[in-house]
């Protein structure tokens, strides 16, 4: 399965829908410093440009695949990184009226001059409805076609500015501004989760929060294809997302230039251009992020992730999430990455490796595994278990600091009994 359908499966979990044997990808879904709420489910993908307007990171989720398949498999990390960067939860814009035309059209407003094709968009409420071009057939990301009434304003375009064709787009959606979503989807991921070359983030004079990410559509680089995102969040609520890439078409088309045709500076000036803040003035902001019920947060996982670690590891990068946190540790002897998850009413999930049930009833999986990232030598050891009560706590590590690198030592920084220990303690049961 796909990565970005691993991680739409993912957040359907989280809204508590997902069927049992979904794969939740949680670790992908995480951190852009991602979590995504990880974390990255596409909502838009408009003329092959994937605007990440997710449920779970791109300025989110950002995690990596730590948590098992219904077969206790994991995610096999072969998305991309711009489904990492699906993000976290945002929501339809309620009180909005525009056309896909109007929003084609503020969007060629903004560009450089450069020849123009393949033009597409969606609009929102009355004046909603998908461009012509634009149908669920045409790479629309699910958006209705035929005119019918469609979920958020969204525009794309190919652009040349005669230096090779690319892809643009840019979609508005609403989120809530305090919440854990919005600040995973503006904050730069770590480098232990996503690779990219540049990423900043700032908080903007009128008080919106704005980040840059320019990275590859495929975390381990397999294609040249680069994906440059700009993501503004007001402190209205109103969120603004635009990917660029540097082919004309995110996946399936051939690069036809170095970078994608906009500058950082440009990516900028085209999210915080003030038509997309009319277009979106009266829109219902959500308030409240709603936290899943039994998931900690990611502040307090990462806190006892760190508080589990045997003396002699040395933290040299960490994140979370909801539910999720990970560190990279060095004893001396090369990086290694660590996750560990805590998942709610999993308690039909079937576990993969050796599986034994302890004396109260807790069910227990381990395994070792080649890496799934693409990194040289990787091996990827994880126990998973699962109490009576339904509580999933599964726990992954790496013998390296970033799975689409080579291994950085021979195995693992934690033995497979040190990482056993960690997932049954039982203040996993307990912490919030």
């Amino acid at each position: 399965m796909p990565f970005e359908d691993q991680l739409g499966d993912a957040m359907r979990r989280t809204g508590d829908s997902f069927a049992p044997q979904d794969r939740p990808a949680l670790l992908d879904r995480g951190l852009m410093n991602g979590r995504r709420r990880v974390v990255r489910r596409r909502v838009a993908t408009v003329t092959g440009s994937v605007v990440a307007l997710a449920a779970v990171g791109l300025g989110g989720a950002w995690a990596s695949g730590l948590v098992g398949d219904g077969s206790g498999g994991a995610a096999d990390g072969s998305g991309t990184s711009s489904s990492v960067a699906a993000p976290p939860k945002s929501t339809l814009p309620e009180g909005v009226s525009v056309s896909a035309e109007q929003m084609i059209k503020n969007l060629l407003a903004l560009l450089p001059a450069g020849k123009i094709s393949q033009e597409r968009g969606t609009g929102a409420g009355p004046a909603g409805g998908a461009s012509p071009g634009s149908g669920s057939g045409s790479g629309s990301g699910g958006v209705p076609g035929g005119g019918e009434k469609s979920p958020m304003p969204t525009a794309s375009v190919v652009y040349d500015d005669g230096k090779g064709a690319a892809s643009i787009g840019i979609a508005l959606s609403t989120i809530d501004p305090a919440g854990e979503s919005a600040a995973q989807y503006v904050s730069c991921p770590s480098k232990a989760i996503v690779d990219y070359d540049h990423c900043s983030s700032q908080v903007l004079a009128d008080g919106s929060r704005f980040m840059l990410l320019q990275g590859y559509e495929y975390p381990d680089r397999r294609e040249a294809t680069k994906d440059w995102r700009a993501t503004l969040i007001t402190p209205k609520g109103v969120m603004v997302d635009a990917n660029e890439y540097n082919a004309p078409a995110e996946k399936g088309a051939q690069v036809s230039r170095v970078d994608p045709p906009l500058t950082g500076a440009q990516m900028k000036s085209l999210v915080t251009a003030d038509v997309w803040k009319r277009t979106m003035a009266g829109a219902a902001v959500p308030r409240h992020e709603p936290v899943p019920a039994g998931e900690p947060s990611g502040a307090s996982m990462q806190r006892e992730l760190i508080a589990s670690l045997p003396k002699g590891l040395h933290v040299v990068d960490k994140g979370n999430q909801g539910g999720y946190a990970f560190v990279v540790v060095d004893d001396g002897k090369g990086k290694s990455l660590i996750g560990i998850n805590v998942q709610p009413r999993m308690g039909d999930i079937a576990l993969r490796g050796t599986v034994t049930t302890l004396p109260d009833g807790t069910r227990v999986g381990e395994d070792q595994r080649p890496g799934e990232k693409g990194g040289a030598g990787v091996v990827w050891w994880e126990v998973d278990t699962v109490r009576t009560t339904g509580l999933r706590v599964v726990i992954s590590a790496f013998n390296t600091g970033n799975q689409n690198s080579p291994a950085t030592r021979e195995q693992p920084a934690l033995t497979m009994a040190q990482l056993k220990a960690i997932a049954l303690d039982k203040k996993w049961e307990t912490l919030r």
